[in-house]
């Protein structure tokens, strides 16, 4: 008894729409995200208001961030946990690096790379920072070490700095000749 080709044509394409419906489930399912108390809007709807965290009184994290930032998406959960065990004593401070409104931030604390936590004293100064995905353990010594005010054993130190006055003077010449050096 031999199969009509008209019989293998209809089991092949039954296969394939079978097929083809499995991976569209499979994609609608994968690009659909979770929107939990660990997901960075949810973070960010419940993060204080910069302006309070700076005048509080308390120490502050302000993390720098973006929800395509495949690396903020990796830290969310280890955030979420640490906001629970630090949110009565520390401030937490989401500022979303794709809104224009924190521009000035962004440029006064040196944003160049996403995640970027800046760490803050009490008296709302920016004290240390440290950019790109951190390991909890990490994240909860800077955090201790914050609350008791010594250095931040795994962060970039800020301090003064001197103001930079060069002693030489641009001086003016021809413009027109770049080789006139009047």
């Amino acid at each position: 008894m031999t199969d009509s080709p008209n019989t293998v044509n209809k089991i092949r394409n039954l296969v394939i729409a079978l097929v083809a419906i499995a991976l569209a489930i499979t994609l609608v399912f994968a690009s659909q995200t979770k929107v939990s108390s660990q997901s960075l809007e949810a973070q960010a709807q419940k993060a204080t208001n910069l302006d309070v965290a700076l005048n509080n009184g308390k120490p502050s994290l302000v993390e720098f961030y973006a929800n395509w930032c495949t690396s903020c998406q990796a830290m969310a959960g280890d955030l979420a946990q640490l906001k629970e065990n630090f949110e009565d004593k520390i401030n937490f401070v989401m500022l979303n690096v794709d809104n224009s409104k924190w521009l000035p931030e962004i440029l006064n604390y040196g944003v160049d790379g996403i995640p970027h936590f800046v760490f803050f004293n009490e008296n709302g100064d920016a004290i240390a920072d440290t950019i790109g995905e951190q390991p909890l353990t990490i994240f909860e010594e800077n955090l201790q070490a914050l609350l008791n005010h010594q250095p931040l054993p795994y962060a970039n130190s800020r301090g003064n700095i001197s103001a930079f006055n060069p002693a030489n003077k641009l001086q003016t010449g021809n413009q027109d000749n770049p080789r006139d050096h009047r």
